[in-house]
């Protein structure tokens, strides 16, 4: 595969702030980035550093205010409304610190859900999300609502989620940091596997240095830029 011409994630010289009552406060400066297919990469940074900030924005639920912002070789400049909410839904997979479940709904409800919303009949979505499952070794844990749920396998099941609509980027905010170190290793043995079985391009912040060292890239956020480290 020539990674030059199948990018599938660039960012360059973006900016973004917010603003408070006193001035525009700088979360990134001129910032450069270029995700590629199929790999894995650690965003690092101290809390406050803007690693939610730039998932957020790559995932479209916020956006650069300058700068230039290709996703799927399309600039997102010149995306329309309708164009930016059907990237979210069928290309983006967003896996959070905490799982963010409906606890009124078994597992299978929680990863089918995403499939509904995109109008996928029922019997197809029930029997993709029994697929995810069974992928994820929770096949046990069908009809098993959060609360009766680990952490790691409320993890995994949020994860599931993520993977319903088949997404081409995995965006991860701190994924393990509410685990034991078994379950981190296990989750991110499984965003792993992911990644090298299905040629997703997975992009994980976290505070585990231990974890970065495993993946394929390490970028460091600091002074409103990025550091390459790996």
């Amino acid at each position: 595969m020539n990674k030059v011409l199948s990018n599938y994630l660039e960012l360059f010289d973006v900016n973004y702030y917010y603003k408070n009552k006193l001035e525009n406060v700088e979360i990134f400066k001129n910032l450069n980035l270029t995700i590629y297919p199929g790999e894995m990469v650690a965003l690092l940074g101290p809390s406050g550093s803007g690693k939610s900030t730039l998932l957020n924005c790559i995932g479209l639920l916020d956006k650069f205010v300058s700068g230039k912002f290709k996703i799927l070789n399309k600039d997102y400049s010149l995306l329309t409304e309708s164009e930016i909410t059907n990237i979210r839904l069928n290309d983006i997979g967003f896996v959070f610190q905490n799982h963010r479940l409906f606890q009124e709904f078994s597992a299978l409800e929680n990863i089918i859900i995403p499939s509904l919303i995109k109008n996928i009949p029922f019997d197809v979505a029930k029997k993709k999300a029994i697929q995810i499952l069974t992928y994820l070794n929770l096949e046990h844990r069908i009809n098993h609502r959060p609360a009766k749920l680990s952490g790691g396998e409320s993890q995994r099941v949020a994860i599931g989620r993520a993977l319903s609509n088949n997404p081409k980027f995995i965006l991860a905010d701190e994924p393990t940091g509410n685990l034991d170190k078994d379950n981190t290793l296990l989750i991110f043995n499984i965003l792993k596997k992911i990644t090298l079985d299905s040629e997703k391009s997975c992009i994980i912040a976290t505070h585990n240095n231990f974890l970065a060292e495993k993946m394929d890239r390490i970028f460091l956020i600091e002074n409103q830029n990025i550091k390459i480290l790996k």
